[in-house]
């Protein structure tokens, strides 16, 4: 097995002498060793070919300059002959510096004891490229880009492949019952549905997540319909971009904004509006009211007995108790409504449309009930703790008592001093 292509099928060549017999045919014929990179015989027209006389210099023959690119392609042809049985691809060589764009046959093989993976060479034709050269630059680019680059007939069996694409997919394992262009996908129906865009001759551009031979990655797909260049058939031409590691940091980022964003708008201990965006609601609500001609009220709450809890039982208690607190203010009112800590045992209630101030009074009293209730906490050492507290309210109302958030919330607060001071556990308006 080699990179999961099974070779236990492919020929084996285990002495030049069992080859010499390509000297009689008028094609160039080379053999290539690819765990050495290097040629591994050739026959006569090979050596023409590449201005040698003898199969030593072809075997001596310094290839160091070779591309990566070009070693992934090498790479490529093996397996894609291995699966296939014979490849048939243009290759640009340099005899003497010079590039010669040929039409090979490479039919896949085992080499000598070691079982090397090697290629046959089959050259008989010499492409005639002079007058369009910008095709053999464009035809380098598919080969050597990064890109995953494909092409289908409109039944989803592939025509071609990249070596980036070889490189990615396990092309030689293929579910026969799905077509080569579907069983990439993770998602079947995703594939069929962009295979039907393609008969259709619909371009499109989607992000999918595709099975690879690293596991799961998400592409950026790109089907583009054309025309065969020779049969003159609909193909597809398929670019696949990796933007995995690209949509996991814009996730990141999406889920860190989220998080700073919650740190900003929500206090951490309650979960409750921080003082900023109870003030935003309040200012949101009041241009609805002027709008609507409504009745908003702003209440402010402070915990009476507070202080005596935390300096009793520790200050996890006292923070035990302020979520507690928070979770029954929260069930008190409506959705519309926004309940607030801005600070310390104090919170801000806002109460848009209301149609009349009675609405605020019933749950003003409410509110005092339900915090009246006793608390269960747990003390510094882990003992359970009755905490009683209570709370004293100050409402405002848009528009009698003021016209902006500032000026409402410093009326709700002087009212809730009152509340305090004339025996707390009450609301005052």
């Amino acid at each position: 097995m080699y990179q999961n292509i099974n070779v236990d099928h492919l020929p084996v060549i285990s002495t030049t002498v069992e080859v010499t017999g390509f000297n009689y045919s008028p094609d160039i014929i080379w053999i290539f060793d690819l765990d050495c990179h290097g040629f591994w015989w050739g026959n006569t027209r090979a050596l023409e070919f590449w201005g040698l006389e003898s199969v030593e210099q072809l075997i001596n023959k310094d290839l160091s300059d070779d591309t990566e690119g070009a070693r992934k392609r090498t790479e490529q042809t093996f397996v894609k002959a291995a699966v296939e049985g014979q490849t048939q691809d243009p290759w640009t060589t340099y005899p003497n510096g010079q590039p010669k764009l040929m039409l090979m046959r490479h039919v896949a093989v085992l080499l000598g004891e070691e079982k090397h993976r090697g290629i046959i060479a089959f050259i008989s034709e010499q492409l005639d490229s002079s007058f369009q050269p910008e095709n053999l630059l464009f035809a380098e680019a598919v080969r050597y880009t990064s890109a995953m680059v494909s092409c289908y007939d409109l039944t989803g069996k592939r025509l071609f492949e990249n070596p980036a694409f070889t490189s990615c997919y396990d092309t030689a394992t293929s579910t026969q019952s799905v077509n080569d262009f579907v069983v990439r996908f993770c998602d079947t129906a995703q594939g069929e549905q962009r295979l039907k865009q393609a008969q259709q001759q619909q371009d499109c551009q989607h992000e999918h997540l595709m099975q690879t031979k690293q596991g799961l990655k998400r592409h950026h797909v790109d089907v583009r319909s054309s025309r065969h260049p020779l049969t003159g058939d609909y193909v597809c031409l398929v670019t696949e971009y990796d933007v995995t590691q690209l949509h996991d940091t814009i996730t990141e980022l999406k889920q860190t904004k989220a998080r700073l964003k919650k740190l900003a708008h929500y206090d951490p201990l309650t979960t409750l509006p921080t003082v900023w965006l109870s003030r935003e609601r309040v200012q949101t609500a009041l241009v609805k009211a002027k709008r609507d001609k409504t009745i908003v009220a702003v209440m402010f709450i402070d915990l009476d007995g507070f202080k005596h809890v935390n300096d009793s039982y520790g200050h996890a208690a006292g923070d035990k108790l302020l979520t507690l607190v928070g979770n029954r203010l929260a069930s008190i009112f409506r959705e519309s409504d926004t309940v607030g800590r801005i600070g310390g045992d104090e919170f801000l209630v806002c109460l848009p449309e209301l149609s009349t101030k009675d609405n605020s009074y019933d749950l003003a009293e409410k509110t005092i009930a339900e915090l009246s209730r006793e608390f269960e906490i747990l003390d510094d050492n882990g003992h359970s703790q009755h905490a009683n507290i209570s709370a004293s309210i100050g409402i405002a109302f848009y528009p009698d008592e003021g016209q902006d958030v500032d000026s409402l919330i410093k009326v709700a607060d002087k009212k809730m001093y009152q509340a305090k001071n004339n025996g707390k556990n009450k609301f005052v308006v």
